[in-house]
């Protein structure tokens, strides 16, 4: 009779240790699986990181690139605008040159213009007060 006591105390000894033991490799697999999901999760937010520099940096040189097409194309545009002005200019000069009379006529007609423009404005603003 003491020895179905002593195998019964001796089992729940033994399950206790097991239980034990299996609570422990469960703790350790779960522990194992966290530190595999943070290491998974660094690895993650590091090739993030790298991806967003890399297309960072690709948009810089893109932007850069585009900044200098167009400072080229409004140095273009200004120096065809230069040469189109001193070919007016050119051309204005040689026909006050040959036609001074009707060049003479042409301003006087001009500046005739500008001063009804003038007056007609200034009248407005003067009558819309």
């Amino acid at each position: 009779m003491f020895k179905t006591e002593k195998t019964v105390g001796d089992e729940l000894s033994t399950l206790a240790h097991d239980a034990a033991q299996t609570a422990e490799r469960a703790a350790q697999t779960a522990r194992n699986g966290i530190g595999q999901g943070l290491h998974e999760a660094s690895n993650g937010l590091d090739h993030a990181r790298s991806e967003t520099g890399n297309a960072l940096r690709q948009l810089a040189s893109e932007s850069d690139a585009l900044l200098h097409r167009g400072l080229d194309k409004v140095r273009d545009a200004s120096g065809q605008l230069r040469e189109k002005s001193l070919h007016a200019k050119d051309a204005a000069t040689t026909y006050i040159q040959h036609e001074p009379m009707k060049s003479m006529l042409m301003a006087a007609a001009v500046g005739a213009g500008l001063m009804a423009l003038v007056a007609l404005f200034s009248r407005n603003h003067h009558s819309g007060r």
